[in-house]
């Protein structure tokens, strides 16, 4: 049993499920709530796991419904959430005994999405440096702004501006205002910092210990630092151009605003469907078309071993790679002058097909179980899957069952898939044998 729980494909969903079980008790006591009684159970369970999964999905207006101590729990939830339980853990480790064990490097790498084991110590305090930097850089800029531009008191702002500072760098998409920052959708003083913490924190770690180590020498970066950051710059201007002529005229949208403010508007939406989970607009208002962009870059999300959700983007230009090149019938995969091995191929379109399954069969139960169209329920779905917290406004119009559904996807998309398949199988072995080759008829 003992060794069953050192598996950190074992271990590390079951640290993100103490630490959703901790949060649901916390939220459940009289003391977080700021009416009277105390919340459910499926309420506290469901803001638990939206936070701690770096969701932002919810049930009850945050702000309206918890009190200052509850608000305070989700924080820490979100950013224990978006920190890493496991890289988290090996920090402290870190810091307290000044160098990393094999058992505790294996299991930072299993949260990390494979770094070799010689980086995982070098990309752990570049993980705890940028957090406080980030957060706090980000905390003051929105603090002063809340204060000077839009009257908040000292504390006030205080509060608000370190919230959705520390909201944005874990891609959480919990707010301190009913409205998330609609109230703000043409303040670029606003929306700009948020942007930013939350690119930081999706972009991935490996990538930004990458660009420390090598900030100007562009063609010395791995396949997947250039993968990265082209699709995330492909992705951030395709979704904002998309956007823009979609909802340039819409009046519940960006309609009214002057062509600055539209462009604020578009750019804010595009880097939010990534998993940062705010929104300026409503989105339930957005015509189809850009609902229909918006389910795209929701499954995508953002890099590998962040703060973002989604299948990442690497996995997805990797099967961009794997469809060029059955295209143009090469024999080998290949990306900025590199070969891609079969076996990360696999990874790859595993990951996907998982993914696609396991939307297919959530919306399938949750338009069984609700009277919600189609196009809201793999909204939400979609939403609660890629970690990202956008809502059409339908999440608490759920069932107690509806809710459970999503539930279960935010933590498997939060865990991930192949973490989870991983963790479920009894034992793996290697067959000292193989078949017989025979091709079938694809296509």
């Amino acid at each position: 049993m003992l060794r069953t729980l050192q598996h950190p494909a074992r271990l590390v969903p079951l640290a993100f499920l103490l630490a959703i079980a901790l949060g649901t008790v916390l939220l459940m006591l009289p003391v977080s709530r700021s009416g009277e009684g105390a919340a459910s159970f499926l309420t506290a369970l469901f803001t638990a796991t939206s936070a701690v999964c770096v969701t932002g999905l919810i049930v009850v207006d945050t702000p309206v419904y918890w009190s200052v101590f509850g608000q305070v729990v989700i924080l820490v939830l979100f950013q224990v959430g978006g920190f890493g339980i496991m890289t988290g853990a090996t920090l402290l480790g870190l810091l307290v005994s000044r160098r990393l064990q094999l058992s505790t490097r294996l299991l930072a790498q299993a949260e990390t999405r494979g770094l070799a084991l010689g980086d995982i110590a070098a990309v752990l305090r570049l993980v705890l440096l940028v957090t406080i930097t980030v957060e706090l850089a980000v905390a003051a800029i929105l603090t002063l702004r809340l204060r000077l531009g839009h009257g908040q008191g000292w504390g006030e702002a205080v509060w608000n501006g370190l919230y959705h500072a520390m909201s944005a760098f874990n891609n959480a998409g919990f707010s301190t205002f009913s409205d998330s920052v609609m109230g703000f959708a043409l303040d670029p003083l606003i929306l700009a910092p948020i942007m930013i913490a939350a690119s930081i924190g999706g972009i991935g770690f490996p990538v930004l210990h990458e660009l420390r180590q090598m900030p100007r020498q562009a063609a010395r970066w791995s396949v997947h630092t250039k993968a990265t950051l082209l699709g995330s710059a492909v992705l951030l201007l395709g979704g904002a151009v998309a956007v823009l002529a979609y909802e340039w005229g819409n009046p519940s949208t960006l309609g009214p605003f002057d062509p600055a403010g539209k462009l604020l508007g578009a750019v804010f939406h595009s880097v939010a469907t990534r998993s940062m989970g705010f929104n300026a607009v409503d989105v339930g208002q957005m015509r189809p078309e850009t609902i229909s962009i918006t389910y795209g870059l929701m499954l995508i999300g953002g890099g590998s071993a962040g703060t973002a959700g989604g299948i990442k983007v690497t996995t997805f230009l990797v099967l961009c790679f794997v469809v060029w090149a059955e295209i143009r019938g090469e024999p080998d995969v290949t990306a900025f002058g590199r070969r891609i091995p079969r076996g990360v191929q696999r990874q790859a379109l595993t990951v996907l097909l998982l993914a696609v399954g396991t939307l297919a069969i959530a919306t399938l139960v949750l338009l069984s179980v609700s009277t919600l169209p189609l196009e809201v329920v793999l909204f939400e779905a979609i939403s609660a899957f890629a970690t990202v917290g956008l809502s059409t406004g339908f999440t608490d119009d759920l069932p107690p069952a509806g809710q459970t559904v999503l539930i279960v996807l935010m933590f498997l998309g939060r865990v991930g898939t192949i973490t989870v398949a991983t963790g479920l199988a009894l034992r793996s072995r290697q067959r000292p044998y193989r078949y017989p080759e025979e091709r079938p008829i694809v296509g």
